[in-house]
């Protein structure tokens, strides 16, 4: 418990808006890791306090400071937290939830292993519009830039850009993150968020 988030240094920490009283961190165990380990931080008073933890997955190859299209590493950075859906009913989501059943199905991959990815996402706010549903495919800094980056169902490794929690923790995330507290994601490799 603090007055900051541990484990945020200053470059991190200066990008988190003031009104934020809640904060996923993704802390990633190296630079070029997919193995994380996601905690959620609410704010009480002035003092951030560890309400929930879980192991989870990024990138596969880890983690950049300029993320590009495809390139299987998860954009480091202060991310806000908007919009939610997923192909399974709302789960008593805070966020603004879009369920459509094809809209993520469409984007599953073949592999058994894939087949619950979608149930529940958050969409993470890099290059996309906010009050939008998660597989609206805007991405106001290019195409290139890529998007589509979600928290979503883990299914035991990395992924393309994504950050991973195992259900329940999509349940707890979808029902405890309130859009009046303004929710972050805060998301790098141990290094880089200490830096």
């Amino acid at each position: 418990m603090g007055s900051r988030l541990p484990g945020v240094g200053d470059r991190m920490w200066s990008e988190v808006p003031a009104g934020t009283g809640q904060a996923v961190v993704v802390y990633g165990e190296r630079r070029d890791s997919p193995d994380s380990l996601v905690v959620l931080y609410q704010k009480r008073d002035s003092t951030w306090v560890r309400t929930a933890s879980w192991p989870g997955h990024n990138g596969r190859l880890g983690w950049t400071e300029d993320h590009r299209m495809d390139d299987e590493r998860s954009p480091a950075g202060v991310f806000t937290l908007t919009d939610a859906g997923g192909t399974l009913a709302d789960p008593g989501s805070r966020l603004r939830y879009w369920r459509d059943d094809h809209a993520y199905a469409t984007m599953l991959p073949p592999e058994q292993s894939h087949a619950h990815d979608f149930d529940y996402v958050i969409a993470i706010d890099y290059n996309r519009l906010k009050d939008v549903p998660p597989f609206d495919w805007s991405r106001p800094d290019g195409v290139e830039k890529g998007g589509g980056i979600w928290l979503h169902m883990d299914h035991g490794d990395g992924t393309s850009a994504c950050v991973t929690v195992p259900e329940p923790a999509m349940k707890t995330l979808l029902r405890t993150l309130d859009p009046a507290r303004q929710p972050v994601v805060v998301m790098g490799d141990r290094a880089h968020l200490a830096a």
